[in-house]
């Protein structure tokens, strides 16, 4: 009889997140906050007239704010992120 080697089955789950990574997604999450309410306060999000305005277009309006300034910090930002980055990980001098 021949022996069969048994090999364990690859782990499904994914990888779980370093506290680096972690970091860099709650600072980069609370610029995207920060952002959002920026472009509230400038006008952004207010419905136009021109385009029937209503309860729906008010409603998702924050939703429409709040994917634009995802996406600024996606490119980049303004810097925020870093900065409260690296007062997260405790680095005072600001350099990684």
């Amino acid at each position: 009889m021949s022996s069969i080697s048994i090999v364990p089955a690859a782990n499904p789950q994914p990888p779980i997140p370093s506290q680096d990574e972690k970091l860099r997604d709650a600072a980069d999450k609370l610029e995207a906050t920060f952002l959002a309410e920026m472009l509230k306060s400038a006008g952004f999000g207010k419905t136009s007239e021109m385009f029937g305005g209503g309860a729906g277009e008010d409603q998702f309006a924050s939703f429409l704010v709040q994917a634009q300034a995802e996406q600024m910090v996606k490119a980049g930002g303004i810097g925020l992120a870093e900065q409260i980055f690296n007062a997260l990980k405790g680095d005072s001098n600001g350099s990684s």
